[in-house]
């Protein structure tokens, strides 16, 4: 039975949203290397060992990042051992099991499903945090540029005035 490892990653926060990923096998070789992505999903085959994955950001020395990730391990052999199970309870004709397998097959399709989406929904929520700290970035930035806005004009304003009234000043010194 195969079984595929599922690797899932966004950049939440940071200067540039971005990140380099690596991910090598048990035996060393590299099976993704991705410079400066925002995010990612990749599924592996897997074999027997330990994977190594990194998050680099050197390029960046001077802004840290926040990460969401995420490892799934999909068909991990529980399939075979609940088919057992449910065997032991069939009784009878050959119609009734073919029945409770087919019933079988739906429940292990439907919670398959419901994995997963419960998986793409995780994923999802990851890319609104992110989104939601770009937009709060944004609106400081745009608070603080109409600030420097009001302050020009205020000033700008004042000095206008000033020059208005002294354009209407008499200079010259009566004496009576």
């Amino acid at each position: 039975m195969d079984i595929y490892l599922l690797y899932l990653y966004a950049v939440l926060d940071g200067a540039g949203l971005d990140i380099d990923f690596y991910l090598a096998s048990p035996e060393g070789k590299t099976l993704v290397f991705e410079q400066r992505k925002s995010d990612g999903v990749h599924t592996v085959e897997t074999e027997v060992g330990d994977y190594m994955f990194c998050f680099d950001n050197t390029f960046s020395t001077i802004s840290e990042k926040v990460i969401f990730f995420e490892l799934i391990l999909d068909n991990m052999g529980e399939q075979a051992q609940e088919q057992e199970d449910w065997k032991k309870y069939i009784t009878g004709t050959d119609m009734l099991e073919m029945k409770l397998e087919d019933i079988l097959e739906s429940i292990n399709s439907i919670k398959s499903r419901l994995s997963k989406s419960g998986h793409i929904q995780t994923l999802l929520r990851a890319f609104e945090a992110r989104d939601r700290n770009i937009q709060e970035s944004n609106f400081d930035r745009v608070n603080f540029w109409s600030m420097v806005n009001l302050v020009v004009m205020v000033v700008v304003s004042a000095i206008q005035v000033y020059m208005l009234k002294s354009l209407f000043e008499d200079k010259r010194k009566n004496r009576t």
